[in-house]
């Protein structure tokens, strides 16, 4: 794939950022809320939904994919709308990959705060928006780590990308894809080219969340 050129290899690059920045920030933003919700409220069948998430949290890539593409597939429910083979639908299966992860560290997270400190805000006559970014702030840690495992679990995932996706050149290649194609090829020096691109982005976004995290303050 390198010596198709340089543009090439960019666009695939920043395909890859853009499929899995969008599914970790829909996942950030559904998992987030939905795990201080099972972290701080009671009620009928919490058990059984955080037994979800723990199991979706191990799920392989490639059922969320084979999920996603009887979804869209032509003769699917949602086949009408040609999603299959698109950037869109690799969101939609990263998505699924990473919403448990973010949710599941999410609730872990809240769950390790002091439960005093949930009545200690209330009692000061925090609202419960005031309540949730307070208990946020205090789980910063866990929400890092929650951010940088859903960006890492679907950055590096092919099984999924590959099913929904096709890997189709100037469509819906991406890093991890492109690598697989490039080693069943045999071309084991640009395979470890595009790894050492996909492990730069990985440690690029990774440190940036990190300095985001610490107030960009220098250690």
């Amino acid at each position: 794939m390198l010596s198709s050129g340089d543009a090439e290899l960019v666009r695939v690059t920043l395909l890859t950022l853009r499929v899995a920045g969008t599914a970790t920030l829909l996942s950030v933003i559904v998992g987030v809320p939905l795990g201080v919700l099972l972290a701080l409220a009671r009620f009928p069948g919490r058990n059984f939904m955080i037994s979800l998430v723990n199991a979706g949290m191990g799920t392989p890539p490639v059922v969320a994919g084979l999920v996603v593409s009887l979804l869209l597939w032509r003769s699917g429910p949602l086949g009408k709308l040609r999603l299959i083979y698109t950037p869109t639908a690799m969101i939609i299966a990263q998505f699924i990959i990473a919403l448990p992860l973010v949710t599941g560290f999410t609730l872990a997270g809240i769950g390790q705060l002091n439960p005093k400190l949930q009545d200690q805000i209330t009692a000061l006559g925090a609202s419960r928006s005031q309540l949730f970014w307070l208990l946020i702030r205090e789980a910063r840690l866990s929400l890092l780590a929650a951010v940088i495992a859903g960006f890492g679990g679907v950055i590096s995932e092919v099984g999924a990308s590959t099913m929904v996706g096709g890997n189709i050149l100037g469509r819906t290649r991406v890093l991890t894809t492109a690598t697989v194609m490039e080693v069943s090829k045999g071309n084991f020096e640009i395979a470890i080219a595009l790894s050492i691109i996909l492990m730069l982005l990985i440690w690029f976004v990774t440190y940036a969340l990190t300095r985001l995290q610490q107030g960009g303050r220098p250690r």
